[in-house]
């Protein structure tokens, strides 16, 4: 008997990055107003895309098709940090509020990163 795959929302990968997720949501609520077609915007999207991107990874049948789609999420949390370090520059939000997410960012890329390597395993 196949071994039962683990739902995607069970994963540890998609909690964090849905806690990832509403984190830029909180900080991008106190962004200027002249910035919600933009930076605001842009950063919620890229964040949704990641547990997104995850979750349909998840829902592939073959594991090279679920890994590129683990590629386009983890690309969103380099594209993310950029515009993190951005708003900062910006003064959109504080040094504290940056390192705080950066870290939820890095646990998000780490958890990413071995999920990655586990279903190039079983792609082998």
């Amino acid at each position: 008997m196949e071994k039962e795959k683990k739902a995607y929302t069970d994963l540890d990968v998609w909690k964090e990055a849905r806690i990832l997720t509403n984190e830029i949501y909180n900080a991008t609520k106190l962004f200027p107003k002249d910035e919600l077609f933009g930076l605001t915007s842009q950063m919620r999207r890229i964040a949704v895309s990641v547990p997104s991107n995850i979750a349909e990874g998840c829902g592939r049948n073959y594991p090279k098709d679920s890994i590129q789609f683990f590629f386009i999420a983890r690309g969103s949390i380099y594209e993310l940090e950029t515009q993190l370090y951005i708003s900062f520059d910006q003064k959109y939000i504080d040094e504290i509020s940056l390192k705080s997410i950066l870290l939820k960012l890095e646990i998000v890329r780490k958890l990413l990163n071995g999920f990655i390597k586990y279903y190039q395993q079983l792609a082998k």
